[in-house]
Protein backbone atom coordinates (compact mmCIF):
# COMPACT_ATOMS: atom_id res chain seq x y z
CA UNK A 1 0.00 0.00 0.00
CA UNK A 2 1.32 3.29 -0.91
CA UNK A 3 2.16 6.07 1.81
CA UNK A 4 1.52 8.85 -0.40
CA UNK A 5 -1.28 10.32 -1.67
CA UNK A 6 -1.86 11.47 -5.18
CA UNK A 7 -5.00 13.09 -7.74
CA UNK A 8 -3.98 13.05 -11.06
CA UNK A 9 -5.91 14.51 -13.91
CA UNK A 10 -7.35 12.32 -16.81
CA UNK A 11 -5.03 9.91 -18.56
CA UNK A 12 -4.00 10.56 -22.36
CA UNK A 13 -4.32 7.60 -24.50
CA UNK A 14 -3.37 9.23 -27.69
CA UNK A 15 -1.77 12.14 -29.33
CA UNK A 16 -3.56 13.07 -33.31
CA UNK A 17 -0.67 15.80 -34.26
CA UNK A 18 -2.44 18.25 -36.46
CA UNK A 19 0.29 20.28 -38.26
CA UNK A 20 -1.63 23.04 -37.35
CA UNK A 21 -0.32 25.95 -35.32
CA UNK A 22 -3.49 27.33 -33.77
CA UNK A 23 -5.04 24.40 -33.48
CA UNK A 24 -2.13 22.39 -32.00
CA UNK A 25 -2.46 18.75 -31.01
CA UNK A 26 -5.21 16.75 -30.48
CA UNK A 27 -5.14 14.55 -27.19
CA UNK A 28 -7.27 11.11 -26.61
CA UNK A 29 -8.04 11.56 -22.93
CA UNK A 30 -9.44 10.05 -20.58
CA UNK A 31 -12.58 12.25 -20.25
CA UNK A 32 -13.00 12.23 -23.89
CA UNK A 33 -13.48 8.37 -23.67
CA UNK A 34 -15.83 8.26 -20.87
CA UNK A 35 -18.00 10.90 -21.99
CA UNK A 36 -18.47 8.79 -25.17
CA UNK A 37 -19.26 5.99 -22.94
CA UNK A 38 -21.91 8.50 -21.41
CA UNK A 39 -23.55 9.22 -24.32
CA UNK A 40 -23.56 5.78 -25.61
CA UNK A 41 -25.14 4.48 -22.22
CA UNK A 42 -27.85 7.66 -22.28
CA UNK A 43 -28.63 6.47 -26.33
CA UNK A 44 -29.15 3.14 -25.06
CA UNK A 45 -31.41 4.26 -22.41
CA UNK A 46 -33.60 6.42 -24.63
CA UNK A 47 -34.22 3.85 -27.40
CA UNK A 48 -34.83 1.24 -24.81
CA UNK A 49 -37.53 3.83 -23.19
CA UNK A 50 -38.96 4.56 -26.61
CA UNK A 51 -39.40 1.20 -28.19
CA UNK A 52 -43.05 0.35 -29.26
CA UNK A 53 -44.91 3.26 -27.96
CA UNK A 54 -48.29 2.58 -28.13
CA UNK A 55 -51.51 5.16 -27.24
CA UNK A 56 -53.33 2.35 -25.21
CA UNK A 57 -52.42 -0.39 -22.42
CA UNK A 58 -48.59 0.76 -22.52
CA UNK A 59 -46.04 -0.70 -20.73
CA UNK A 60 -44.22 0.18 -17.64
CA UNK A 61 -41.65 0.67 -19.47
CA UNK A 62 -43.30 3.37 -21.24
CA UNK A 63 -45.07 4.94 -17.84
CA UNK A 64 -41.26 5.21 -16.80
CA UNK A 65 -40.83 7.06 -19.86
CA UNK A 66 -43.88 9.49 -19.93
CA UNK A 67 -43.30 10.08 -16.31
CA UNK A 68 -39.25 11.57 -17.08
CA UNK A 69 -41.03 13.55 -20.02
CA UNK A 70 -43.45 15.01 -17.26
CA UNK A 71 -40.53 15.32 -14.79
CA UNK A 72 -38.97 17.52 -17.43
CA UNK A 73 -41.67 19.39 -18.21
CA UNK A 74 -42.92 20.36 -15.02
CA UNK A 75 -39.08 21.10 -13.92
CA UNK A 76 -38.70 23.78 -16.59
CA UNK A 77 -42.26 25.37 -16.81
CA UNK A 78 -42.09 25.69 -12.05
CA UNK A 79 -38.70 27.60 -12.41
CA UNK A 80 -39.97 29.64 -14.94
CA UNK A 81 -43.53 30.20 -14.36
CA UNK A 82 -44.99 29.56 -17.78
CA UNK A 83 -44.86 28.07 -20.65
CA UNK A 84 -43.31 29.91 -23.11
CA UNK A 85 -39.84 28.45 -21.79
CA UNK A 86 -40.97 25.38 -23.23
CA UNK A 87 -38.28 25.10 -26.09
CA UNK A 88 -35.75 24.48 -23.39
CA UNK A 89 -37.18 20.95 -21.94
CA UNK A 90 -35.09 19.04 -24.53
CA UNK A 91 -32.25 20.88 -23.71
CA UNK A 92 -32.27 20.85 -20.13
CA UNK A 93 -33.29 17.74 -19.80
CA UNK A 94 -30.25 16.46 -22.15
CA UNK A 95 -27.86 18.28 -19.70
CA UNK A 96 -29.27 16.82 -16.80
CA UNK A 97 -29.19 13.40 -17.50
CA UNK A 98 -25.69 13.62 -18.85
CA UNK A 99 -24.88 15.16 -15.95
CA UNK A 100 -26.29 12.68 -13.49
CA UNK A 101 -24.83 10.06 -15.81
CA UNK A 102 -21.37 11.53 -16.13
CA UNK A 103 -21.58 11.97 -12.60
CA UNK A 104 -22.60 8.70 -11.75
CA UNK A 105 -20.02 6.88 -13.67
CA UNK A 106 -17.93 6.92 -11.43
CA UNK A 107 -19.72 3.89 -9.16
CA UNK A 108 -18.31 1.64 -12.00
CA UNK A 109 -14.71 2.35 -11.51
CA UNK A 110 -14.60 5.15 -14.40
CA UNK A 111 -13.46 8.51 -14.11
CA UNK A 112 -16.21 11.18 -13.45
CA UNK A 113 -15.58 13.27 -16.99
CA UNK A 114 -17.42 16.30 -14.54
CA UNK A 115 -13.79 15.25 -12.27
CA UNK A 116 -12.60 17.71 -15.55
CA UNK A 117 -12.81 21.23 -15.63
CA UNK A 118 -13.15 21.56 -19.20
CA UNK A 119 -16.59 19.32 -19.13
CA UNK A 120 -18.07 21.84 -17.67
CA UNK A 121 -16.77 24.72 -19.26
CA UNK A 122 -18.13 23.49 -21.99
CA UNK A 123 -21.68 23.49 -20.46
CA UNK A 124 -21.12 26.56 -19.20
CA UNK A 125 -19.95 28.11 -22.40
CA UNK A 126 -23.03 26.75 -24.27
CA UNK A 127 -25.50 28.27 -21.74
CA UNK A 128 -23.67 31.32 -21.90
CA UNK A 129 -24.32 31.50 -25.51
CA UNK A 130 -28.15 31.20 -25.13
CA UNK A 131 -27.61 33.89 -22.44
CA UNK A 132 -26.81 36.29 -24.63
CA UNK A 133 -28.49 35.75 -27.53
CA UNK A 134 -31.78 35.49 -25.62
CA UNK A 135 -30.85 39.01 -24.10
CA UNK A 136 -29.98 39.86 -27.53
CA UNK A 137 -32.89 38.57 -28.74
CA UNK A 138 -35.00 40.56 -26.05
CA UNK A 139 -33.41 43.99 -26.32
CA UNK A 140 -31.36 43.70 -29.36
CA UNK A 141 -27.97 44.21 -30.12
CA UNK A 142 -28.02 48.03 -29.06
CA UNK A 143 -29.95 47.31 -26.11
CA UNK A 144 -27.70 44.67 -25.07
CA UNK A 145 -24.22 46.69 -25.53
CA UNK A 146 -26.26 49.40 -24.00
CA UNK A 147 -26.43 47.47 -20.95
CA UNK A 148 -23.22 47.47 -19.80
CA UNK A 149 -23.18 51.28 -19.33
CA UNK A 150 -26.18 51.12 -16.62
CA UNK A 151 -26.16 52.88 -14.10
CA UNK A 152 -23.37 54.78 -15.70
CA UNK A 153 -20.66 54.70 -17.82
CA UNK A 154 -17.98 53.82 -15.55
CA UNK A 155 -19.79 50.97 -14.64
CA UNK A 156 -18.61 49.32 -17.89
CA UNK A 157 -16.08 47.10 -17.32
CA UNK A 158 -17.31 45.63 -13.84
CA UNK A 159 -20.86 44.88 -15.73
CA UNK A 160 -18.98 42.69 -18.07
CA UNK A 161 -16.66 41.00 -15.74
CA UNK A 162 -20.16 40.31 -13.89
CA UNK A 163 -21.38 38.97 -17.39
CA UNK A 164 -18.36 37.04 -18.13
CA UNK A 165 -18.61 35.63 -14.08
CA UNK A 166 -21.76 33.45 -14.97
CA UNK A 167 -20.40 30.81 -17.03
CA UNK A 168 -17.30 30.94 -15.06
CA UNK A 169 -19.09 30.44 -11.37
CA UNK A 170 -21.08 27.86 -13.03
CA UNK A 171 -18.58 25.79 -14.42
CA UNK A 172 -16.33 25.96 -11.35
CA UNK A 173 -19.39 25.47 -8.73
CA UNK A 174 -20.23 21.89 -10.69
CA UNK A 175 -16.26 20.92 -10.98
CA UNK A 176 -15.79 21.79 -7.25
CA UNK A 177 -18.13 19.80 -5.96
CA UNK A 178 -17.59 16.64 -7.58
CA UNK A 179 -13.40 16.89 -7.68
CA UNK A 180 -13.77 17.51 -3.97
CA UNK A 181 -16.13 14.04 -4.16
CA UNK A 182 -13.62 12.25 -5.72
CA UNK A 183 -10.57 13.59 -3.34
CA UNK A 184 -12.30 13.07 -0.21
CA UNK A 185 -13.32 9.29 -1.64
CA UNK A 186 -9.70 8.82 -2.95
CA UNK A 187 -8.80 9.82 1.03
CA UNK A 188 -10.79 7.96 2.66
CA UNK A 189 -9.89 4.41 0.58
CA UNK A 190 -6.20 5.77 1.23
CA UNK A 191 -6.62 5.76 4.66
CA UNK A 192 -8.33 2.78 5.66
CA UNK A 193 -5.91 0.97 3.19
CA UNK A 194 -2.85 2.15 5.51
CA UNK A 195 -4.81 0.97 8.34
CA UNK A 196 -5.48 -2.36 7.11
CA UNK A 197 -1.64 -2.78 6.29
CA UNK A 198 -1.08 -1.82 9.81
CA UNK A 199 -3.15 -3.46 11.56
CA UNK A 200 -2.79 -6.72 10.08
CA UNK A 201 0.82 -6.41 9.74
CA UNK A 202 1.06 -7.15 12.93
CA UNK A 203 0.38 -10.68 12.75
CA UNK A 204 3.92 -12.37 12.66
CA UNK A 205 5.06 -14.42 9.70
CA UNK A 206 4.24 -14.62 6.27
CA UNK A 207 0.57 -14.43 6.93
CA UNK A 208 0.52 -11.70 8.05
CA UNK A 209 2.86 -10.13 5.57
CA UNK A 210 0.03 -10.86 3.23
CA UNK A 211 -2.96 -9.85 4.70
CA UNK A 212 -1.51 -6.52 5.39
CA UNK A 213 -1.48 -6.38 1.60
CA UNK A 214 -5.90 -6.75 1.69
CA UNK A 215 -7.53 -3.60 2.50
CA UNK A 216 -10.19 -5.29 4.50
CA UNK A 217 -10.85 -1.87 6.63
CA UNK A 218 -11.49 -0.43 2.79
CA UNK A 219 -15.11 -2.88 3.19
CA UNK A 220 -17.75 -0.98 3.82
CA UNK A 221 -17.40 2.95 5.21
CA UNK A 222 -16.54 4.15 1.64
CA UNK A 223 -19.68 2.71 0.72
CA UNK A 224 -21.61 4.46 3.36
CA UNK A 225 -19.59 7.53 2.28
CA UNK A 226 -20.37 6.67 -1.48
CA UNK A 227 -23.66 7.79 -1.07
CA UNK A 228 -23.38 11.30 -0.31
CA UNK A 229 -20.76 12.44 -2.63
CA UNK A 230 -21.55 9.67 -5.51
CA UNK A 231 -25.46 9.49 -5.44
CA UNK A 232 -26.95 12.65 -3.25
CA UNK A 233 -24.27 15.13 -4.56
CA UNK A 234 -24.02 13.89 -8.08
CA UNK A 235 -27.33 14.36 -8.37
CA UNK A 236 -28.21 17.55 -6.48
CA UNK A 237 -24.73 19.21 -8.73
CA UNK A 238 -26.75 18.34 -12.04
CA UNK A 239 -30.04 19.99 -10.45
CA UNK A 240 -28.20 22.75 -9.35
CA UNK A 241 -26.57 23.18 -13.08
CA UNK A 242 -29.95 22.80 -14.42
CA UNK A 243 -31.98 24.89 -12.85
CA UNK A 244 -29.63 28.39 -12.68
CA UNK A 245 -29.83 27.44 -16.70
CA UNK A 246 -33.12 27.98 -16.59
CA UNK A 247 -33.67 30.59 -14.38
CA UNK A 248 -30.41 32.83 -16.12
CA UNK A 249 -32.08 32.20 -19.45
CA UNK A 250 -35.67 33.04 -18.10
CA UNK A 251 -34.21 36.22 -16.72
CA UNK A 252 -32.44 37.04 -19.48
CA UNK A 253 -35.96 37.10 -21.25
CA UNK A 254 -37.69 39.00 -18.91
CA UNK A 255 -34.82 41.51 -18.49
CA UNK A 256 -36.40 43.59 -21.38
Amino acid sequence: MSKEFSVVGPKIYATIRTGIPILGDIKITETIIVSWIVMLIITALCIFLTWDLKVENISKRQAFAEMLVEMGNNFVRNNTGSTKFDKLIPFVSALFITSVVSNLISLIGLRSPTADLSTEAAWATVVFIMITATKIKTNGLGGYLKGFTTPIAVMTPFNILSELATPVSMACRHFGNILSGVVIDGLIYWALGLASSALLGLIPGAVGGFLSKIPVLGVGLPAITGVYFDWFSGCMQAFIFCMLTIMYIANAAEEG
